[in-house]
C-alpha cells in the first residue's frame, strides 16, 4: 500500500487508543445478548436478508452484531446503501474500505439513478433524504428482501420511540402502528403477507451512550467525522451544515472554519455539525452527559420538520403509489 493510501485509510476511520477490546460491562453484555439472539431470529424466520447501512454508527455497530452472531461463518446478510450522491466523502470511503476488509455484499441503490429516470424530482430546498423512500421500497421489492435490519433506537424520536423489533411493512413502504405486534418475553413474530417485509431494529432498547461504549469496548472502527475537527461550515437554521453541490451555502450564509464533529450521518443537506472538541470515544461520552438534546433532534433538519416523521414518509410514499403514475 502506497503512503497515500495509507494515509487516506487512516484518515477515513477512527484513531482507536487501544487495540483490544474491553470487557463488556454486566449492561452491556445484556444488550449484545439480546441484539444477537433477535438477528439468530432473524435468520431462522426470513430467506432473503439486507441490512440497511449507511455508514453511521448504528449500522456499524449492527454489522458488528451480525458478524458475531454467525461467526466464524460468513453472515446470510447483504448491506444495503440507499446513496443520495449527497454523502460525505469520507463515509463513502470509510464504507468501501470496510467492505473490502471484511469481505462483506454490497448492495447500492442510487437516487440519481431515480432521478435521471425521471421517477424522482429534486426537491426546491435540495436535500434528497427524503427521496430515499422509493428507491429504498422499490429495491427492497426488487431484490426480494422478506427482512431488513435497520440500526434505529427508541430513544433517537418520538416516532421510533413506537416502533417494535420486528416491524412489517406493507407493499409500499407503509407502517401502520396499529399493526403492531406484541413481543413479550421476546417472542418475536415474523409472519406477513405476500408482497410485505419486515423491518428489524436489534439494537432498538441501546442508548446513544450505550452505542458509545460498545464502540469503545468493541474496538469498532467509524468515519472519522464523528470526532472533532476543523470544517468548514455556515450555519442555516442553527445548524452547521457543510458546502456542497447540494446547493449550500445560500446568499448571505458565509462559510467559516468551526471545530466540529458529527453525532450522525446522513445527507450533507440536513445533517448538522456540532461544535465539539472531543476526540476520544471518552470526551464524546462525557459530551453526551451533559447534552439536552438527541442526536437526530440537534443535527437531522430532517426530524425537524415533523414529530411523527415516520407516519408521514410512509404516507407520502403510500399516495404516491396511488396516483396515475405509478
Amino acid at each position: 500500500m502506497s503512503e497515500t493510501e495509507l494515509k487516506k485509510k487512516t484518515e477515513a476511520t477512527t484513531d482507536m487508543t487501544t487495540t483490544k477490546e474491553q470487557v463488556l460491562s454486566p449492561h452491556l453484555r445484556d444488550l449484545e445478548n439480546e441484539s444477537i439472539h433477535i438477528i439468530r431470529e432473524v435468520a431462522g424466520q426470513f430467506d432473503k436478508i439486507g441490512l440497511l447501512f449507511s455508514s453511521g454508527k448504528d449500522s456499524c455497530v449492527v454489522y458488528e452484531l451480525v458478524r458475531r452472531a454467525f461467526a466464524p461463518a460468513t453472515p446470510p446478510i447483504e448491506l444495503l446503501h440507499v446513496d443520495t450522491g449527497h454523502n460525505f466523502p469520507e463515509v463513502i470511503s470509510f464504507r468501501d474500505d470496510l467492505v473490502e476488509k471484511t469481505g462483506a455484499r454490497l448492495r447500492v441503490a442510487h437516487v440519481q439513478d431515480w432521478i435521471d429516470r425521471g421517477d424522482l424530482v429534486e426537491r426546491p430546498d435540495g436535500t434528497r433524504n427524503p427521496l430515499q423512500t422509493v428507491p429504498l421500497v422499490e429495491t427492497i421489492a426488487e431484490v426480494g428482501y422478506d427482512a431488513v435490519l435497520g440500526g434505529a433506537r427508541r430513544d433517537e424520536e418520538r416516532a421510533r420511540a413506537k416502533e417494535r423489533v420486528f416491524s412489517v411493512r406493507d407493499s409500499f413502504g407503509g407502517w401502520d402502528p396499529r399493526r403492531q405486534r406484541p413481543e413479550l418475553w421476546d417472542l418475536y413474530n415474523g409472519e406477513k403477507l405476500p408482497g410485505e417485509n419486515v423491518r428489524v431494529f436489534p439494537i432498538s432498547n441501546w442508548t446513544e451512550s450505550d452505542v458509545w461504549e460498545y464502540i469503545g469496548a468493541r474496538n469498532i472502527e467509524l468515519p472519522a467525522i464523528y470526532f472533532a475537527h476543523d470544517r468548514e461550515v455556515f450555519n442555516r437554521d442553527g445548524m452547521w451544515l457543510t458546502a456542497g453541490d447540494w446547493g449550500g451555502p445560500r446568499e448571505g450564509e458565509e462559510i467559516e472554519t468551526r471545530r466540529v464533529r458529527y453525532r450522525t450521518v446522513g445527507d450533507m443537506s440536513c445533517t448538522g455539525a456540532v461544535e465539539s472538541d472531543a476526540t476520544t470515544i471518552d470526551e464524546v461520552l462525557a459530551e453526551l452527559a451533559t447534552s439536552t438534546l438527541t442526536e437526530r433532534g440537534a443535527t437531522r433538519a430532517d426530524d425537524r420538520l415533523s414529530e411523527s416523521a415516520m407516519e408521514a414518509v410512509s404516507y407520502t410514499h403510500l399516495r404516491a403509489h396511488e396516483t396515475p403514475e405509478h
